[in-house]
């Protein structure tokens, strides 16, 4: 493995902006800062770049095993790594789900062969495996997931003595995607036999469930004193359950959101339609304002995806057929560069939610900043050359993304991951850098 040296850069780290240079040996960072000298490390030089710790992604799903049609860990995280991110954490909700430490190893096999990014994958919990959830080591899995709302296969955990149960016992991060099931199927049974458009999709999955869900998973939480992690929280009216006033580092409850539901709005199913269908539903503007004010005032901890990839025929059936959730992974930094631009956000405080406070919350080792002794997962953007979005530069396995014709100010021109260059601005190369998870408890 080649030593590198990044030279005279604007590094974005910890809250501040740094002139100097930044020097890898063996794949971890040896100095930050100031002008280094060493003629033992191949030059980069990234003058007018910024320079960055990777991405996080706490939330992603790339499809494998038993979905490949759709998606694969190699060509996921080759699209992630293009984007800048260079870790990800995977949900269990593949075919067959990853609920049993066997199948949950086995994902973590794929990952070793296969990942060009560093890789984690999520637990998953039912209403019956509590004795498989209570086996995962919290040093080397990032969390626990219960889908308190329907997800693939058999994942929808609904009966409250199991939830309870959950929350009681484990002893590690859960991580949970929150809608009121009841809710929606009652707001679905409203329209039944109706030929529906995608715009009623915040309707039938509403503020109201997202609401009832959450606030349970919070009174079991703070019951239990239970680590509670809640994924894209998509309503105004969920703000006020969680706390901004508490360090990160101190929090027992968290909350992530995720770039989508800042970047679009319900205006926008008129001309995306099932391309913007995902759980929870994409709502309505105030409630996009309304999201981004709550990310800038720390009541949410992290910015995520929640990557969700169909095939375009998938998504191209009706309303009600077409399976929920998009491609973002290689974009997410992208959307986020955009509004640092457009001056609704600093870039110190981008680096703080997808960078360091993913790390942060999640307790993962040696990631997440730019510091002597972590591994050196680095990104160099140019934040004067544009970037378009378009089907030849689109890396994800299905091909299409609801950005495609967007033109976003800034590009991402190398993503080094474990210290190796694996996005050099045009191709990703050829090397499975990524490395698994580890976790400090």
């Amino acid at each position: 493995m080649k030593n590198l040296i990044i030279k005279d850069g604007q590094i974005v780290n910890e809250g501040k902006i740094i002139e100097g240079d930044l020097l890898i040996k063996n794949g971890r960072i040896s100095r930050v800062g100031g002008v280094i000298d060493s003629k033992e490390a191949v030059e980069i030089n990234a003058h007018g770049h910024m320079v960055m710790p990777g991405v996080i992604d706490d939330q992603v799903h790339f499809r494998e095993p038993g979905l490949t049609h759709k998606a694969c860990i190699a060509s996921e995280s080759k699209a992630a790594a293009a984007g800048g991110t260079t870790s990800f954490m995977e949900m269990p909700n593949t075919k067959p789900s990853a609920t049993t430490q066997e199948k949950l190893e086995d994902k973590y096999e794929i990952g070793r062969k296969t990942a060009y990014t560093n890789y984690s994958f999520f637990m998953g919990a039912t209403n019956d495996n509590l004795e498989e959830v209570l086996k995962t080591n919290k040093q080397n899995v990032c969390g626990i997931k219960i889908f308190m709302g329907s997800s693939t296969g058999n994942m929808l955990v609904d009966n409250e003595k199991t939830l309870d149960g959950l929350f009681s016992n484990v002893d590690m991060l859960i991580a949970t995607h929150c809608e009121d099931e009841a809710t929606i199927r009652a707001n679905v049974a409203k329209y039944q036999g109706q030929d529906l458009h995608p715009r009623l999709h915040p309707v039938i999955r509403n503020a109201e469930g997202c609401y009832l869900s959450s606030s349970m998973a919070i009174e079991m939480a703070k019951r239990h004193d239970t680590r509670l992690h809640i994924l894209h929280i998509s309503t105004k009216e969920e703000i006020a359950l969680f706390d901004n006033v508490t360090p990160l580092v101190d929090k027992r409850i968290t909350a992530e959101v995720c770039v989508h539901h800042l970047y679009f709005n319900a205006d926008q199913y008129e001309t995306l339609g099932n391309k913007i269908k995902c759980n929870p539903a994409i709502k309505y503007k105030e409630d996009q304002e309304a999201l981004f004010a709550a990310l800038l005032d720390n009541h949410f901890d992290i910015i995520a995806t929640d990557h969700a990839p169909h095939t375009m025929e998938e998504k191209s059936n009706p309303y009600m057929s077409s399976p929920s959730g998009l491609p973002l992974v290689q974009h997410s930094l992208q959307i986020m560069l955009d509004f640092w631009k457009k001056g609704q956000i600093s870039i110190e405080r981008v680096v703080e939610k997808m960078c360091h406070a993913p790390a942060d919350c999640f307790h993962v080792a040696d990631r997440g900043y730019l510091r002597e002794g972590y591994h050196a997962d680095v990104v160099i953007v140019d934040p004067n050359k544009a970037y378009t979005v378009h089907k030849d530069n689109i890396l994800f396995q299905c091909g299409w993304s609801p950005l495609e014709g967007t033109t976003f100010p800034c590009s991402v021109e190398k993503t080094l991951v474990n210290g190796q260059i694996v996005f050099d601005g045009e191709t990703v190369h050829d090397l499975h850098a990524g490395q698994r998870l580890l976790f400090k408890h």
